[in-house]
């Protein structure tokens, strides 16, 4: 009987998760924040943004979002989220990733696109629908380089939605953002009815030299990889495939 053989990661994927442990110590040593899971939103000028513009970026994601079948899964746009993102149940509209901008997408909203641009250190930007009944099972981020942030936008009234960073239990909250470090190992639940809204964005962790210069290379190469390179690929063709979708519509 055949086997299906997975073929081997690229080499600098495997050179990169040897050299993330040295690069996340002297990040570590050298950020300018704390290095807790969770961390406080006051403490970044953008989570006011953020937060004093909620109501315009939750209208911008509601009209999006209202066909979700028509925003891509990260399964299917992410290689490197196939073993975590439950198939179909976890969407992405991406209006930055790795410091990329997603042309079509940040013209679909205008007034986002517009606020996001204003975030110093922008690395990803993308309205994260998560459907009714699912379940993200314990993971990791990629850098300790980065730091995330939600901005809950449409939160279930039932059920339990949550998420665990590292041993804390946190909650959204519409209009608020959380901050936290996504290397700790985190996991995510909607034990409800109603789909979970949220803006997350990742920024660069604020850090003194040599941190900020090492975390700068390692994501300077991350960027490069085939994975996020594919990733692009898979989100422009998703776009292609929309854009084509609208057309045909408005001349019919």
């Amino acid at each position: 009987m055949d086997e299906t053989v997975e073929p081997p990661r690229p080499w600098v994927i495997n050179v990169g998760k040897r050299l993330r442990p040295w690069v996340d110590k002297r990040i570590e040593k050298s950020s300018d924040v704390p290095n807790d899971p969770v961390l406080d939103p006051a403490a970044f000028d953008f989570t006011r943004l953020l937060e004093d513009n909620w109501e315009a970026i939750r209208a911008e994601a509601m009209a999006v979002g209202a066909n979700p079948d028509r925003v891509p899964a990260l399964d299917e746009i992410s290689p490197d989220h196939q073993g975590i993102a439950p198939a179909g149940k976890w969407r992405s509209f991406f209006l930055w990733g790795y410091g990329y901008p997603v042309t079509e997408n940040l013209a679909r909203c205008p007034k986002t696109a517009e606020i996001v641009s204003r975030i110093p250190g922008l690395n990803s930007a993308f309205f994260s629908i998560l459907k009714p009944g699912t379940h993200i099972p314990d993971h990791r981020g990629v850098t300790k380089g980065l730091l995330t942030c939600h901005l809950g936008l449409q939160v279930p009234k039932t059920g339990d939605c949550r998420m665990r960073v590292h041993e804390e239990i946190v909650r959204w909250e519409e209009g608020k953002t959380l901050v936290f470090d996504d290397t700790y190992r985190h996991e995510v639940w909607n034990d409800s009815d109603e789909t979970r809204f949220i803006l997350l964005v990742q920024v660069k962790r604020p850090a003194h030299f040599p941190g900020n210069m090492i975390g700068g290379a390692f994501l300077w190469a991350v960027k490069r990889t085939p994975f996020v390179q594919e990733a692009r690929a898979n989100i422009a063709s998703w776009d292609a495939g929309l854009k084509n979708l609208e057309d045909a519509r408005n001349a019919g």
